[in-house]
């Protein structure tokens, strides 16, 4: 890819969640690493992390992956952790990535010592399992192989950022 900057659109349900421009880091034709500020409207308190104005993320997108993986770092450069997606893989054109949201998610904080799987709730009333049963599968096995690749302290992405 020769463009130094995309949009990152994130599709939910079929409709845009979100959108905003990314710098792009590193292309090797399967992973995309893109870097940009949080990107959403004030601050959001998940509990075990907030993600405020200031925070930047460096996010790894992948073409053959059902999952990306971002990491987050405070305003300051402190290493917050690593939010994980699990989504279809990412579909990389004309200067977008577009990336399907598949309600799962995985919180790694910095020191690796708290892995969290969020949203299975939200995966269960998705209906995905009814009506993609190949996708919800696909979706389960990523967030399964993440969990434990951030437990063994290899979360992809990583070694760029130091989790080891």
């Amino acid at each position: 890819m020769s463009a130094r900057s995309v949009d990152v659109r994130l599709v939910k349900a079929g409709r845009t969640k979100i959108r905003y421009p990314a710098a792009v880091v590193a292309d090797d034709g399967t992973r995309l690493t893109v870097r940009a500020p949080w990107a959403a409207e004030g601050v959001r308190d998940f509990g075990f992390v907030r993600f405020e104005p200031g925070d930047v993320f460096v996010e790894h997108y992948w073409r053959d992956r059902w999952y990306a993986v971002k990491e987050v770092r405070a305003a300051d450069g402190s290493l917050k952790g690593w939010y994980c997606d699990i989504t279809r893989p990412a579909v990389v054109d004309a200067g977008e990535v577009v990336v399907e949201d598949l309600d799962l998610d995985l919180w790694v904080s910095a020191d690796g010592a708290e892995v969290l799987r969020l949203d299975e709730d939200e995966f269960a009333a998705s209906g995905l399992a009814e009506r993609d049963p190949a996708a919800a599968d696909a979706a389960r096995e990523a967030l399964d192989a993440l969990e434990a690749l951030a437990r063994q302290g290899s979360l992809p992405g990583g070694q760029e950022t130091g989790l080891r």
